[in-house]
């Protein structure tokens, strides 16, 4: 690498969106990829069980990729890589933790083998193709995370992962200021940093003070105690025991993303359980309500899912109960806030008292406002590009590094897909490539699209509407039918007159076909359609989906 070196940021998701973090640092022909999330799916996502990353411009250009770093152990940052190494077999860079459950999810897809880890400490330096990384400690919800600065001839580009400045952080391991300002004197060309609380005022309180909130809480409740969190908030969990501990209560994990985590944090040396607290799955119901925690999370970590489904599949884990606490340890995900508030309020009614985010039972693993200046003015950037949030806290962020002086030409708020060159004197934007979201349901990734869903959404605004028709072979008459189905449209037995009149629609539309003397199926079909179609939203507002089918005898 010498002059003349060519430096491009390439967003592929997190932008203008919560989740399926990845971002490609391109110098020359090489690229490296920054994380590898999985987003949750929307309410209008019907079906859908998570959302990845598109990933059509790495495999175009896959033999330029070096290698997959990830910053941390969260699903929006390392969930996807099951479904990415499939395609992309490359190296994949992080911390011992990190990469502990990274592996886990590969397991679950049976994928472990086909992949090379290497695992990185902080203030360890590494060389990637002819990339130099470097991996610095910063606090976050979980244990193991780092930003990572990456030295190109034109500059270093740092990239913040998830973080906030926690003075007292759980494990005792404090950020790396020291190496952060050092970055920072020597020139820093690019800063990505996280945004996700760039809306918020102040500093985000420390992961500590959620220790005196439990404390309190388990002081005073007298029944059972049912803890939810995110599979992968490890200092939540560690909180868990410990006040669990002290209180001389038993914990009980429920659900397999939980107890997956909690084995491999405690099998790499980061969850201390104080003897005799864990109780197994199997004993639990011996143990007297006011002696029992059941610390749980939902569908892929998902924390307010296992209490949607009221709460969990397993029958032996009786439902609520009035006098029951829960303490909802997690931030609603972008999109479900209704559904979580829906929750809370059916707690509510049952009795239960019910601790969440607006009542001191969550804090937020990534910094505010203040904390958002103070990474800038460590670090002095000459560009800054906000990531990981959606729109309007990019937006925020870039109001904020423009309140501590970096130039407004040099504060770039980019979307998934568009390429920003940069030199050090300045910084454009180039074209677009291909970025987007690939919808994953069930075993098939990427094969239910926006006309699928489109189909399940009409489905389940108006239902459908099938109707079955006989005609001969020899001589194109009907012979029996039409005979008509209705799902989610009308209940048939209470609109007889309708479904009738309807019927007699579907005989006038295939005289008309036998006299015009048309023969093709599909003709037959369209017309079928259109006169139900119209017939039906003039009855009665509504546009069921129609699928006419022809038999012949």
């Amino acid at each position: 690498m010498g002059a003349g070196d060519k430096v491009s940021i390439i967003p592929l998701g997190g932008l203008g969106e919560i989740g399926k973090n990845m971002t490609v640092i391109k110098v020359n022909q090489e690229m490296l990829i920054i994380d590898c999330g999985i987003m949750f799916p929307e309410d209008e996502m019907l079906g859908i069980d998570v959302v990845i990353p598109d990933i059509t411009y790495l495999l175009e250009n896959r033999d330029a990729i070096r290698g997959i770093i990830v910053t941390h152990g969260h699903e929006d940052h390392i969930g996807a890589l099951p479904y990415i190494l499939k395609e992309l077999p490359v190296p994949v860079y992080g911390t011992k933790l990190t990469l502990a459950l990274a592996e886990t999810y590969l397991k679950e897809q049976n994928m472990q083998a086909a992949t090379t880890f290497h695992r990185v400490t902080p203030r360890e330096c590494v060389r990637i193709g002819s990339f130099r990384v470097e991996f610095i400690r910063v606090c976050h919800s979980i244990a193991d995370a780092v930003a990572v600065a990456i030295h190109t001839p034109d500059g270093v580009i740092i990239h913040t992962g998830d973080f906030k400045f926690d003075q007292t952080p759980v494990d005792d391991e404090i950020t790396d200021y020291y190496r952060l300002a050092q970055l920072g004197e020597a020139g820093v060309l690019a800063l990505l940093s996280d945004s996700t609380n760039a809306e918020k005022t102040g500093f985000t309180p420390s992961e500590k003070a959620a220790y005196g909130k439990l404390e309190e809480v388990f002081r005073l409740s007298k029944g059972r105690i049912i803890v939810t969190t995110f599979a992968s908030s490890l200092y939540r969990i560690q909180q868990t025991f410990q006040v669990a501990a002290r209180y001389r209560r038993k914990v009980v994990v429920v659900g397999k993303s939980m107890q997956e985590v909690v084995q491999v944090a405690r099998a790499n040396g980061y969850l201390e359980i104080p003897p005799g607290t864990l109780c197994d799955e199997e004993n639990w119901n011996t143990i007297p309500n006011d002696k029992l925690v059941l610390l749980t999370t939902g569908h892929l970590g998902e924390p307010l899912s296992a209490l949607m489904r009221g709460p969990w599949t397993d029958t032996r884990l009786s439902n609520y109960q009035p006098g029951d606490t829960v303490i909802i340890s997690a931030s609603p995900v972008a999109g479900n806030e209704k559904s979580v508030h829906r929750t809370i309020d059916g707690l509510c009614k049952l009795g239960a008292d019910v601790y969440h985010e607006a009542s001191g039972g969550h804090i937020s693993g990534h910094a505010s406002q203040e904390e958002l200046k103070m990474m800038i003015n460590l670090i002095r950037p000459k560009y800054f590009i906000p990531i990981q949030g959606e729109y309007r806290m990019l937006i925020r962020h870039a109001k904020v590094a423009r309140d501590v002086g970096v130039a407004q030409d040099n504060i770039f708020v980019l979307e998934n897909g568009q390429v920003l060159e940069l030199t050090p004197k300045k910084g454009s934007l180039a074209s677009r490539v291909a970025a987007g979201r690939v919808l994953v349901d069930g075993l098939g990734v990427g094969d239910v699209g926006n006309i699928v869903l489109r189909d399940r959404r009409q489905l389940s605004q108006d239902g459908i509407l099938i109707v079955v028709i006989t005609i001969s072979k020899e001589s194109g008459q009907v012979v029996a039918g039409p005979d008509m189905v209705s799902r989610g449209f009308v209940y048939v037995r209470e609109a007889e007159e309708l479904m009738e009149e309807a019927k007699v629609k579907v005989r006038q539309a295939l005289e008309k076909s036998g006299e015009r003397r048309v023969t093709e199926w599909a003709a037959i079909k369209t017309n079928v359609r259109d006169v139900l179609s119209k017939f039906l939203y003039e009855k009665t507002r509504r546009r069921p989906m129609i699928l006419p089918i022809i038999m012949e005898v």
